[in-house]
């Protein structure tokens, strides 16, 4: 399977209906910050979405502090953004 590396355009669309994820300034990338109740539910968010990325082989950059997850998502085969991360984006958002 090809993938295809969003346009300027197509971007701005995919964001349009992201409204809490940042575009990052060289444009490569979109990232956002999720607080939790404690680390329990931060952890447990980690691995529903873990599992997640695994069936759609795409997987996140992301970091964990107690009650707080920051994700950032790319695709590195097209050095920049793909439908996949404004798909994983949603599932996330869903979660």
């Amino acid at each position: 399977m090809s993938i295809a590396k969003l346009t300027d355009a197509e971007c701005e669309t995919a964001l349009a209906d992201l409204p809490d994820w940042i575009l990052r300034e060289d444009g490569l990338a979109i990232s956002r910050e999720l607080k939790f109740a404690d680390f329990n539910q931060a952890f447990g968010f980690m691995t529903r979405i873990a599992l997640h990325a695994d069936k759609v082989d795409h997987h996140p950059e992301w970091s964990n502090v107690y009650n707080r997850v920051e994700v950032v998502l790319t695709t590195h085969d097209v050095n920049g953004l793909s439908a996949l991360d404004a798909k994983l984006a949603r599932k996330l958002d869903t979660l």
